[in-house]
C-alpha cells in the first residue's frame, strides 16, 4: 500500500504553503538544495514545491509522494522543473529502491508526518551511497520547556488536521542517531509572528551517511 489519502489536507496544504512562500519559505528550500548534485531521492515531495530549486548539477530526481492528489500536482510541477524529475507513489519507511543508489536524499517538511521516522531515516541511509548526503528542512521540538509543553498539547489534535504531522518530534535528534554525521545545521523560528505557533521551531541541515 503506497497511497495515504489526506483529502482535506491535500487541498489546504498548497494554499498554506503559498503563505509560507511569502514569508520566506522559498529561500529556505533554495538553501536546502544549494550545492546538491548527482542522483537525488526526495521523500514526501508533496505538490513539488522543491522542484524549481534543484541546481543544474542534479542529474535526476526520484520524487516519492503517497498522497494521490498531491502526487498529481507534483507530476505537473515536474514537467516545469529545471532538472529531470520522476514522480512516483511510495512510502519513506519502505523504499522500493536499490542499496547505495543515490548521492543525495531530501526530506523537506515530511519527517514530522511519516508513521515511523526512525525507520524512514534507516531506509534513506540504506539507499544512499557511502558518503552520500541527507539534506533536511524540518520543524522540530522546541528548545524550552514551555514550548515543548505547548507542542505536546497541540499534538493531541494537530495530526488530525495536518496530514499526520506531529510538531513535538525530536527529528534533529533522530537524524544524528541514525547513522549520519551532521555536517552543518541552522536552527530558526519560522514564520515570524507574535502569535504562538507550535510548528515554528525549524532546522535546515546537511548530514552525511557514515
Amino acid at each position: 500500500m503506497t497511497d495515504l489519502r489526506h483529502p482535506i489536507f491535500a487541498r489546504l496544504y498548497p494554499r498554506l504553503d503559498a503563505a509560507s512562500v511569502k514569508a520566506g519559505g522559498d529561500a529556505h528550500r533554495a538553501e536546502l538544495l544549494d550545492g546538491a548534485s548527482g542522483r537525488v531521492l526526495e521523500v514526501g515531495a508533496g505538490y513539488g514545491a522543491n522542484f524549481p530549486h534543484y541546481p543544474a548539477a542534479v542529474t535526476e530526481v526520484i520524487a516519492l509522494e503517497p498522497e494521490p492528489r498531491l502526487r498529481g500536482m507534483a507530476v505537473t510541477a515536474a514537467a516545469r522543473a529545471p532538472v529531470p524529475v520522476s514522480v512516483r507513489p511510495g512510502l519513506a519507511e519502505s523504499l522500493d529502491l536499490d542499496d547505495a543508489s543515490f548521492d543525495v536524499a531530501v526530506a523537506s517538511l515530511v519527517l514530522c508526518s511519516v508513521r515511523d521516522p526512525v525507520r524512514a531515516l534507516a531506509e534513506m541511509r540504506r539507499v544512499l551511497r557511502p558518503g552520500g548526503e541527507l539534506r533536511y528542512y524540518e520543524h522540530v521540538r522546541g528548545g524550552t520547556a514551555r514550548k515543548i509543553r505547548f507542542q505536546r498539547y497541540a499534538d493531541l489534535a494537530w495530526p488530525l488536521v495536518a496530514g499526520g504531522c506531529h510538531v513535538s518530534r525530536r527529528t534533529d535528534e533522530y537524524i544524528a542517531g541514525s547513522g549520519f554525521t551532521v555536517r552543518g545545521e541552522r536552527r530558526f523560528e519560522f514564520p515570524p509572528g507574535r502569535l504562538p505557533n507550535p510548528a515554528s521551531p525549524h532546522v535546515i541541515g546537511v548530514a552525511v551517511r557514515d
